[in-house]
């Protein structure tokens, strides 16, 4: 009499029936790879021009400063804003306690962060 197989045992040799053997690469793939890795190294090759290298990082201030990741400019001494959408137009929000322009009032979860960003 035959054993029975139970239902949480695998078959044998399913999964050569399931996935098919793969084929080899391809030239199209090799060229892809080969476009990326000199696209990844002239790029690089481009940083080191300091006149390309200023314009880089300019860019990446003023992307990062659209997205609320970086502040325009930081808070100086005397700086008083009436309320965090003043702060935020001048480009000095978030502000961090300890900094000029700081206040209870403006931290509103007092976690010593005034005018965070919106969420």
């Amino acid at each position: 009499m035959r054993e029975r197989r139970r239902y949480h045992e695998p078959r044998r040799y399913a999964a050569a029936a399931r996935y098919p053997r793969r084929r080899s690469s391809s030239v199209g793939s090799y060229l892809a790879t080969a476009g990326l890795i000199g696209a990844v190294a002239g790029g690089g090759w481009a940083m080191t021009d300091p006149d390309q290298r200023q314009a880089f990082i300019a860019n990446a201030k003023e992307v990062a400063v659209d997205a609320g990741m970086m502040r325009a400019r930081a808070p100086q001494e005397g700086d008083f804003w009436r309320r965090c959408d003043e702060a935020r137009a001048a480009g000095t929000a978030p502000i961090y306690r300890g900094e000029p322009g700081y206040r209870e009032g403006m931290d509103g979860d007092n976690d010593g962060i005034a005018c965070e960003p919106y969420r």
